[in-house]
């Protein structure tokens, strides 16, 4: 796993000396991503610069070193990812007697050499693997950036400065673009809105006005002085679902399925073990790490490396399932049980590990699992994926049942029934609600989930229920100043690829689109890189994605009304290897305790940050709803940690990378 930095700009513009220090500075801001090795290039004349770091996983020599150039000398490429099935490419170029004289064994020598021979959309297309890729066309004059079909690794782009010091800036993490001088540093406010609607900035927007992210399965040309873009679709996530009808075989049996399931699985995850450094994986004990290390153990009798993160608390404590699947399987089981303090500790550090806002607070445990299993290895295998693909979300069973009951009522019906319900007094709603719903501690009391339920209600379609059960904040505008609209997102565009599928099956691809990028994968490629180490997700491999929307979705997501049969297909492919009472039970996830936090231990810096005095200075909240959500929250009357942690961490980036980065500051706006 590497990080990539460069610049395009006018030619004739810059000088040699400058590019170099421009560049060393970009790629020196993302070391974590590759502390083994570092590279830059440049064309001055062409007016084009390219930076690379290193995580040395194959071909440890340095015929592995970027920037590379093809054998032609046509193409020059630095690359963030891993190409599973290079071995077969080389192998194709080989038959067809177009291969170079190889210089070493690494992917990105079969990448250009791929390029050379076939061009670059055909040998994309052949690729199995995560990639982020900038590839200059020395011919053409021409970069193209392109991203891998489900948008594991991340890849930002866009143009800074004014007349001829006008510039392209790209690059694998913002925290190497910020530190370019030229770099306008402004904030998006529409995207703080959307940050605080989801917990993270999604699509191809960001932060910074001004700057894009290449989207999954997609490939942006540009050339220097040209800014408008038209995005290449290689492979897109909305077209494979729109064609599931025509690919679902008719006489398919479960067990067909299963066999091809674990067949294909076994093929994934031992093109992902290839590596020349010590590898492992991440063991929640639940049905996606468990099947994937499963299949990591079989046949092998050396154990496999496996790690999980355990708390003392049982409602978030999954170490002991774990170490049960360990057990059975025979691995070199490491758990490492974490107190509050250790938890608390990692809180100062996450500005600098998410360059861009993030809240999902299992950013918390996937950093500190991360750590951990960096002590022993450099490469470990995860399970993320399975619930997009294979219907593990409980949302996709209670949207579907929610939106079959909304449509027996007139919108308009639900419309008017919501704004009674808001109009309740809300300690009404919980004296009336606490006599038959009794939360736990952490969840919402009866006026607040009454009031949610009512937001639902006034869902116009299965997509607006779908987004409303994916939002923290149910109107977010009101908390931002100078927003008057949401800007368009996956979740609220229009998706007509995907009428026809049933609401459980359109939920499921629009979160393959968005929540799994935005969130999970974002989680997960800042944590493992923040110490230099590489994650792969089998279940993401594309041919996985192909055969799950194949299938009918009763094999996916099994009975509707029960969630222990979510992930059918999956769950009867672990059955093989694991015992059924080892992992049959309700999915629970990376939690962490964060509103006793902030009633606890960081009250006092959560309202440092949100003083409504400061608030009103930074000029980016409204410190209303801000204040009346944390005195609600600090009263027990409501819980809004969620809401209140996206706010923090927003807080929190913006004290780091508003006031320590080099570079222009404008004014948000």
């Amino acid at each position: 796993m590497c990080g990539l930095a460069g610049m395009l700009w006018q030619p004739g513009e810059r000088d040699g000396e400058s590019v170099t220090a421009d560049l060393a500075a970009m790629t020196g801001a993302i070391a974590t991503r590759g502390p083994d090795d570092t590279g830059h290039w440049y064309d001055a004349v062409a007016g084009v610069g390219l930076g690379h770091r290193r995580l040395s996983i194959l071909d440890l020599s340095p015929a592995g070193h970027q920037p590379m150039l093809s054998a032609s000398g046509r193409y020059v490429m630095v690359y963030n990812g891993e190409i599973y099935n290079h071995l077969d490419l080389r192998a194709a170029l080989e038959q067809e007697e177009r291969a170079p004289a190889w210089r070493g064994s690494s992917d990105s020598e079969t990448l250009l050499a791929g390029f050379d021979a076939w061009g670059i959309v055909p040998t994309i297309e052949r690729t199995i693997g995560m990639f982020a890729i900038a590839l200059w066309d020395r011919e053409r004059r021409r970069l193209t950036l392109i991203r891998d079909r489900m948008g594991e690794k991340p890849l930002y782009y866009g143009w800074h400065g004014s007349g001829a010091g006008r510039m392209l800036l790209f690059g694998s993490d913002l925290k190497s673009l910020t530190v370019h001088p030229g770099f306008q540093r402004e904030i998006d406010r529409q995207a703080v809105v959307e940050m605080l609607r989801h917990s993270a900035v999604g699509g191809d927007r960001c932060i910074w006005r001004g700057m894009h992210k290449v989207l999954p399965g997609q490939m942006v040309a540009l050339s220097p002085g040209q800014e408008a873009v038209e995005p290449t679709i290689y492979w897109s996530i909305d077209r494979l679902a729109a064609a599931r009808a025509q690919r679902v075989g008719a006489d398919l049996t479960l067990a067909d399925a299963v066999d091809q399931l674990e067949t294909l699985l076994g093929d994934a995850v031992g093109r992902q073990m290839l590596s020349d450094v010590p590898l492992g994986a991440f063991l929640s004990g639940g049905i996606d790490s468990s099947v994937i290390t499963a299949l990591m153990q079989r046949g092998r009798t050396a154990p496999v490396k496996t790690f999980a993160i355990g708390f003392h608390s049982a409602r978030y404590d999954e170490a002991t399932h774990a170490k049960a699947v360990a057990a059975h399987l025979g691995t070199d089981h490491t758990e490492l049980y974490v107190g509050e303090s250790e938890l608390l500790d990692v809180v100062p550090e996450l500005p600098q590990i998410f360059a861009e806002p993030f809240a999902d607070p299992s950013q918390i445990p996937t950093y500190l699992v991360a750590k951990l299993a960096r002590e022993q290895v450099t490469v470990a295998l995860s399970g993320d994926g399975g619930d997009e693909l294979f219907g593990g979300y409980d949302r996709y069973r209670k949207g579907a049942r929610l939106a079959a009951a909304m449509a027996r009522l007139p919108l308009v019906l639900r419309q008017l029934g919501a704004t009674a319900i808001d109009a309740m007094p809300a300690a009404m709603m919980d004296r009336a609600l606490g006599l038959i719903r009794h939360p736990r501690e952490g969840e919402e009391a009866g006026g607040q989930w009454l009031r949610r339920m009512a937001d639902y209600a006034r869902a116009s379609d299965v997509d607006a229920l779908h987004r409303r059960l994916l939002s923290f904040w149910a109107a977010p505008l009101g908390a931002v100043k100078g927003v008057d609209e949401e800007a368009s997102h996956r979740l609220t565009d229009v998706h007509p690829d995907l009428d026809g599928l049933s609401p459980a099956e359109r939920m499921m691809a629009l979160d393959t689109g968005a929540y799994m990028v935005d969130d999970i994968l974002t989680k997960v490629d800042r944590a493992t890189m923040a110490v230099s180490l590489e994650s792969r997700a089998p279940l993401l491999d594309h041919r996985i994605a192909e055969f799950a929307w194949s299938l009918p979705l009763s094999f996916r997501i099994g009975d509707m009304a029960d969630g222990r049969s979510a992930k059918r297909v999956l769950r009867e492919v672990l059955y093989r290897h694991v015992p059924r009472d080892l992992v049959d039970r309700p999915k629970q996830g990376f939690e962490t305790p964060t509103g006793a936090w902030l009633r606890g231990p960081l009250r006092d810096w959560a309202e440092a940050l949100i003083v409504p005095d400061r608030l009103s200075r930074e000029g980016i909240f409204e410190p209303g709803p801000i204040r009346a959500m944390w005195e609600a929250h600090q009263s027990g009357r409501a819980e809004y940690r969620l809401q209140l942690w996206n706010v923090l961490m927003f807080q929190a980036w913006a004290e780091t990378h508003l006031t320590a980065t080099p570079g222009t500051t404008r004014a948000a706006a």
